[in-house]
């Protein structure tokens, strides 16, 4: 009987677990369906991934998601070609080439990538140490895992541990999660891989 009542608990974990577990994948692997480009700069799919370039006006780009996603786990893959000066952002909105929230670093081997930056606010809020920068593979494919919860903040690269953040400004934004193409000119990064497992508050 002990044995039964066991068996009932723990399938009733499993079952909370897979629900909180659920992964949604923001990027098909065929198309853009499910984003919004903002901008002139390029974005397009070849050959299964993602990739954003820099356009004749080498301006800033912007490939938002349609939907909002408040509390997750986001996990992608990036490859830098050339200048890779990207970023993921959290919570975001995007007004014409102009975005409102954070911006998950994502830039050439010294530039603080995994870092937490503030577009139109307040500036870099966190860098990692300098000595994880050795984590980037540039030219390489890199795993980048960024953790969103409440005001807290974490962001992964390659098993790394980048940087920690709690901020109550954060905790209040809502947006959608987007990638960048910096200004400048030059730049080309590929994406795949691109999954999102939701957290759900009690």
């Amino acid at each position: 009987m002990k044995t039964k009542s066991t068996l009932i608990v723990l399938m009733l974990c499993l079952g909370q677990f897979t629900f909180a577990q659920k992964t949604i994948n923001l990027f098909n692997g065929k198309n853009l369906d499910g984003w919004v480009n903002h901008g002139d700069e390029k974005w397009y799919v070849d050959k299964g991934e993602l990739i954003c370039e820099s356009g004749p006006k080498a301006g800033y780009g912007y490939l938002s998601t349609k939907e909002f996603y408040d509390n997750f786990e986001l996990t992608l893959e990036f490859k830098q070609e050339n200048n890779g000066n990207s970023g993921v952002f959290i919570r975001s909105t995007v007004d014409g080439t102009k975005v409102s929230g954070w911006q998950v670093e994502v830039a050439p081997p010294g530039h603080a990538t995994g870092g937490i930056y503030e577009s139109y606010g307040r500036g870099w809020l966190i860098k990692p140490d300098a000595e994880k920068d050795k984590a980037l593979k540039m030219g390489e494919w890199n795993t980048m895992k960024i953790l969103v919860n409440g005001p807290t903040v974490t962001s992964w690269l390659n098993g790394t541990k980048m940087v920690h953040l709690v901020d109550d400004k954060i905790g209040e934004g809502k947006g959608a999660i987007a990638l960048q193409i910096h200004d400048g000119g030059g730049i080309k990064v590929k994406w795949r891989n691109i999954k999102l497992k939701p957290i759900y508050q009690d």
